[in-house]
């Protein structure tokens, strides 16, 4: 398949894709697949996608030209900067290097080309209970992991039956369901899901199972 393409990449219209079902599609480098997501370009292009890294899989060192965003979902990412277990966050800013590794293996949500040459703030996110606070209505608690601009990215927990009214997405909303099933009144979105919906798009969104999302809000001008 070739790397200059593109996918999902019309931002005024919403997206749903199950990535449980996306086909994997080989890296240049061994031992790293990906299941793309959205995409706009050749591999140095603007991307969202899932990677696996295989056990004792290691890409060679790359710079992050518009940043790169990561999410690890199982397993333990590593760079020569450190290690990172699932549930941890990275921001690396516009400019950033780093030569990434895993020794075990990792399965990681990725956004490429996507942050403001001014975000030039490093985030090392690790999980971390403490954090939690609650959100705006009963049931919800929420996790922040970075609102450097722009945009805000968060963790939310919603418990089973808990709705939130319905409102607007000034800048647009992205979704990676985690566990559980998230809903709204356009669908059911089960464990893996990813959603984007562009900007001032509106829902009245509930779980009545309970889910975790990874949302990042304000972004999609």
């Amino acid at each position: 398949m070739s790397m200059n393409m593109t996918l999902n990449d019309d931002m005024t219209g919403r997206v749903i894709v199950d990535t449980v079902s996306t086909p994997w599609v080989e890296s240049p480098t061994p031992g790293v697949r990906r299941r793309m997501l959205a995409r706009h370009g050749g591999e140095q292009g603007l991307a969202t996608s899932i990677v696996r890294y295989d056990p004792g899989a290691r890409f060679p060192e790359h710079a992050h030209p518009e940043g790169e965003e990561i999410y690890v979902l199982s397993g333990c990412f590593e760079d020569e900067h450190g290690r990172y277990p699932a549930g941890t966050y990275l921001r690396n800013p516009h400019g950033s290097t780093h030569t990434p590794f895993s020794q075990t293996g990792c399965d990681l949500f990725v956004k490429l080309r996507q942050l403001p040459a001014h975000a030039t703030r490093s985030v090392v996110a690790p999980p971390g209970p403490a954090d939690w606070q609650p959100g705006l209505v009963p049931g919800l608690s929420v996790f922040s992991l970075d609102a450097q601009g722009p945009g805000h990215t968060a963790l939310v927990r919603w418990s089973p039956d808990t709705r939130f009214q319905r409102h607007w997405h000034h800048g647009g909303e992205e979704i990676l369901v985690l566990d559980g099933t998230f809903e709204d009144e356009h669908g059911r979105y089960p464990t893996g899901t990813w959603i984007r919906s562009p900007h001032m798009s509106t829902h009245e969104p509930f779980s009545r199972e309970g889910c975790l999302i990874l949302v990042k809000v304000g972004h999609l001008t």
